[in-house]
């Protein structure tokens, strides 16, 4: 009989490995979820007629409220156990796509992808803390992360590819029917090849925490989102001071208790600090990318919803590669340096697009899409590692939630950034001929899609005229965006260096 030590943890079976496969599905539909849209927007335009604003909503709302109720979840999962926290929110998140699909409005869609939110925050805590739990041996357990990691990016980049898919054989609402069949074996065989786990010393349930923690995220994210649409108000400034003052008020209250909703003095360990926000940044890139590349593909290039996925495939078969590489690369090469290169790598990828402008072949989009990916797969694995690694095993399901909450924000932070800048340099380059009626006139301003809709109703000679303006127009915000996006990988690269420094994870 072999005993056990704190040298020599339990490895895990082959039970734990099948549980592991079953934790992918709502990894993947999660992440998918994320980018589905992005291939769905010019349809949903054309079909549920959003403002610009609304448009961004649709797409934010969903992972705006999932970061905000990540802590809260990731605390619920780890007092009232993760595994039963896992199955009620991917029941939820399965009825509530069903709604989604068959929106009849701007609106409508708006509350489902809001709901979608409350119940993927449910899901996402769990899928990471049971890992931690399952996998006590710390190469089993960076191989699991990593697998956890790639599946997580795998899912955001092959969103666009399972839209483009759907898009050519039904109508918009079927990118949210996927969950369906997605959640039903999750439901099946969680309870036999996954174990429950918990928190042994939970604490009370804290619920003016959990309220400022809600209050400091999202008027923080609405502000951002307002100034890319309407520029600096009133309103953007009441926004950003509430978040503010409602963050201040939730760490000072944090750091007074015994046993708190988030342990805030983990970031006081800059490896930690550093894993998050390379977490976030690597996401912004991705998503921000992702949000104006599948409307370029379609809107500018003309190619169809699956031709436009197809120039992903690629980049997201290399992502899951990297993602796995890394495992073995991180026994020779520091942790900090992987990082800091797939990330400059990712900058290099943006830089390229900028240069090229309009001029952008479609293979050289899909190429700048792959490096990307790697970059990113790189990245995600290791801080995902690095964050879960720093927390004893019962407080596994507050460190995901913050490892997840860096990703659903960076997700918010793609669109409502990267997608504000592309929003705002349209509309400055946009120029309306004569002959278009003010309705088309503004119709055109809210998004390119809208543009296309205006221009096609519209004699031949101003409709034109309409489209190559606005075409033009988009393209000089891809160009300004890309070189937003390069700069903020550089500083992402830095940041790593910095702070993940020596160690090696």
């Amino acid at each position: 009989m072999i005993l056990q030590t704190p040298s020599s943890p339990v490895r895990a079976g082959a039970r734990d490995w099948l549980g592991l496969a079953v934790l992918m599905l709502p990894v993947l539909l999660v992440s998918i979820d994320n980018t589905v849209l992005s291939f769905a927007l010019p349809w949903i335009a054309l079909d549920l007629k959003p403002s610009a604003a609304m448009q961004l909503w649709i797409v934010d709302v969903y992972p705006l409220v999932l970061a905000g109720l990540l802590v809260t979840m990731g605390n619920l999962g780890d007092r009232w156990g993760r595994r039963r926290l896992l199955l009620v929110g991917a029941t939820g998140f399965a009825v509530v796509s069903v709604l989604a699909a068959f929106s009849v409005s701007a609106e409508m869609l708006l509350v489902a992808r809001l709901l979608m939110g409350v119940f993927g925050a449910a899901i996402m805590p769990c899928t990471l803390s049971l890992i931690r739990g399952m996998f006590e041996d710390r190469e089993q357990r960076r191989l699991a992360i990593a697998i956890w990691a790639t599946g997580f990016g795998f899912g955001g980049a092959v969103g666009p590819i399972v839209g483009g898919l759907l898009l050519e054989v039904a109508p918009w609402g079927s990118v949210f029917l996927i969950a369906v069949p997605i959640l039903v074996p999750l439901l099946a065989l969680a309870p036999f090849v996954i174990r429950e786990s918990r928190d042994p010393d939970p604490g009370p349930i804290d619920l003016p925490s959990i309220g400022l923690s809600m209050l400091a995220l999202a008027p923080i994210v609405f502000a951002i989102k307002h100034v890319a649409t309407e520029g600096v108000d009133l309103l953007t400034l009441g926004a950003a001071v509430l978040g503010i003052v409602a963050g201040v008020l939730f760490v000072r209250r944090l750091l007074r208790q015994r046993n708190p909703l988030l342990d805030v003095r983990l970031f006081a360990v800059p490896a930690f600090t550093g894993s998050v926000l390379v977490n976030l940044m690597s996401v912004v890139s991705l998503v921000g990318l992702l949000y104006f590349l599948s409307q370029h593909l379609q809107l500018v290039v003309g190619l169809g919803p699956l031709e436009a996925s197809l120039v992903l495939v690629p980049g997201a078969a290399l992502m899951m590669v990297a993602g796995l590489v890394v495992v073995r690369l991180v026994r020779r090469i520091r942790p900090a340096v992987l990082m800091a290169s797939g990330l400059l790598l990712s900058g290099a990828a943006y830089l390229t697009i900028a240069l090229a402008g309009a001029s952008a072949s479609v293979l050289l989009l899909g190429t700048a899409f792959a490096a990307l990916s790697v970059g990113v797969g790189l990245a995600e694995t290791l801080s995902n590692d690095i964050i879960i690694a720093s927390v004893p095993p019962a407080k596994a399901g507050a460190a995901s939630a913050v490892s997840e909450t860096a990703y659903e924000l960076g997700a918010v932070l793609g669109t409502s950034v990267m997608g504000g800048v592309l929003a705002a340099a349209y509309r400055a380059h946009l120029v309306i001929p004569s002959g278009v009626s003010d309705e088309a006139a503004s119709a055109a301003r809210e998004t390119l899609a809208g543009a296309l809709d205006a221009g096609a109703a519209l004699p031949d000679a101003v409709g034109s005229a309409l489209v190559d303006s606005a075409r033009h127009a988009f393209d000089s915000g891809v160009v300004l965006t890309s070189f937003t996006g390069a700069a903020l990988m550089v500083v992402a690269a830095v940041v790593a260096l910095a702070t993940v420094g020596r160690s090696r994870a």
